[in-house]
């Protein structure tokens, strides 16, 4: 699975684009990762490319600016999520794709919603994985990560989400310094007023044991044709990869045609 390449507003953005194995539509998914994560780390890895093209899908994701195998930035300001949406778009601009689903998980879902209202007919459908009503309300206090990320010594850090972040952001060996840079911006919050802006079907799907997302039911309802789903036993970390959320989507993307 070689990764490709494509340039936005200066940065060299990594992506991996994959065909269907199995017999389906052949519409194409749009995969938006996470804070911290990678194309590889949240669908690759958790088997998400596998279950897409299996059922008939295109398979697509990449790597956010200072992440993964793209160009890392320590400009707080290159990390906005309209600029990320604004990557996502120009990725399939490269592509020759009109409309796709659109996942992401956590930030990624974040960004998905961006990218939903500012280029609404580039989005057929949305999932949000891993983000319920924080995306409106915040998820916490996150300063603490970006103090954890800069830390010299990891054994130092205290407050147990910023200690968990540190260890992902190390086991996944991310570029600590743009992470911190990142996580200062791409937390902007969406008002609910533009979240009931958002037309397209919308499947809001969090873990039940998730610290960090907010209820997925309250999300959905700011929606006209919004949706929760509990991926039962599962936390932040844990859910995307669950088997029962990945039947689901594909349920939803069978109700959901492009």
């Amino acid at each position: 699975m070689a990764l490709e390449h494509f340039s936005h507003e200066g940065f060299d953005l990594a992506y991996l684009d994959l065909p269907p194995t199995g017999a389906g539509s052949g519409d194409p998914v749009l995969m938006i990762h996470g804070f911290a994560s990678s194309h590889f780390v949240n669908w690759v890895s958790p088997g998400w490319f596998k279950t897409l093209t299996e059922a008939g899908y295109r398979a697509i994701a990449f790597d956010h600016r200072g992440h993964g195998g793209s160009t890392k930035s320590y400009n707080e300001a290159d990390y906005t999520p309209n600029k990320m949406a604004g990557d996502a778009v120009a990725l399939l601009d490269h592509l020759g794709i009109e409309r796709a689903h659109v996942m992401g998980y956590s930030m990624g879902a974040r960004v998905s919603a961006f990218m939903a209202l500012e280029a609404p007919d580039r989005v057929a459908t949305l999932v949000f994985g891993g983000l319920g009503i924080g995306m409106v309300d915040g998820v916490g206090e996150w300063d603490p990560i970006a103090a954890a990320l800069l830390a010299e010594d990891p054994a130092a850090i205290t407050q147990p989400r910023a200690k968990m972040f540190r260890a992902f952001a190390d086991q996944t060996r991310s570029d600590r310094k743009a992470l911190a840079a990142c996580i200062s911006t791409s937390r902007e919050l969406v008002p609910d007023n533009d979240i009931r802006r958002i037309m397209q079907p919308a499947l809001v799907a969090v873990g039940t044991k998730d610290d960090i997302a907010g209820s997925p039911d309250e999300l959905a309802r700011l929606m006209p044709h919004g949706e929760s789903f509990d991926i039962e036993g599962r936390d932040h970390m844990l859910a995307v990869g669950d088997r029962t959320f990945k039947k689901r989507v594909l349920e939803f993307y069978a109700e959901h045609p492009i």
